[in-house]
């Protein structure tokens, strides 16, 4: 009887370990690039996956974290200066990843997401934090370019972090992307 004891006790914990490693529904997405095209890509993904009623979460990172800026001036040292210079501001400053013509692509893209009434990324952003999909944005990342948290977008569910706090996440996640 002892040792029947023993055996449910050994299947209980294989069970309840199991069951701590098993991913959830959850989707996890690094958004590496910034990129007009990607980042749409990024946000149709996460909108619709929330619609299925999956728990989502955006790691903004190099590149991508440009997108979350807002047009605001701020007093920075001369690389940080030099990166806010160079890099998008928002959405509206995005270009496209290929084909963009000196411009002419993105208009194109946007004219015709317009014409198909697809919604912007401002929109998508919005509509994310509708659907409580969780931002994250990348403090190395920040601090490499210079850029600082009052300039990034107002998003109910964003939170300033390290690789660390994204991989617990992506740990947790039945499925993660690169984009």
């Amino acid at each position: 009887m002892e040792n029947l004891h023993e055996q449910i006790q050994e299947l209980k914990d294989r069970i309840e370990l199991l069951e701590r490693n098993n991913p959830k529904d959850k989707l996890s997405i690094i958004v590496f690039s910034g990129s007009l095209d990607k980042l749409i890509a990024a946000f149709i993904i996460a909108t619709g996956a929330a619609a299925m009623g999956t728990e989502v979460t955006l790691f903004f990172t190099f590149w991508g974290t440009a997108a979350l800026r807002k047009k605001i001036k701020l007093k920075k040292d001369f690389i940080s200066g030099m990166f806010g210079f160079l890099l998008p501001t928002g959405f509206d400053d995005l270009k496209l990843s290929k084909l963009n013509m000196a411009g002419a692509g993105t208009s194109i893209m946007k004219s015709l997401m317009k014409k198909k009434n697809i919604i912007t990324l401002a929109e998508m952003l919005e509509l994310s934090q509708e659907m409580n999909i969780k931002i994250y944005i990348c403090e190395m990342s920040m601090d490499l370019m210079g850029m600082k948290h009052e300039e990034m977008v107002d998003y109910k569910n964003l939170e300033y972090c390290g690789v660390a706090k994204f991989l617990s996440e992506a740990y947790e996640s039945r499925n993660s992307f690169f984009i």
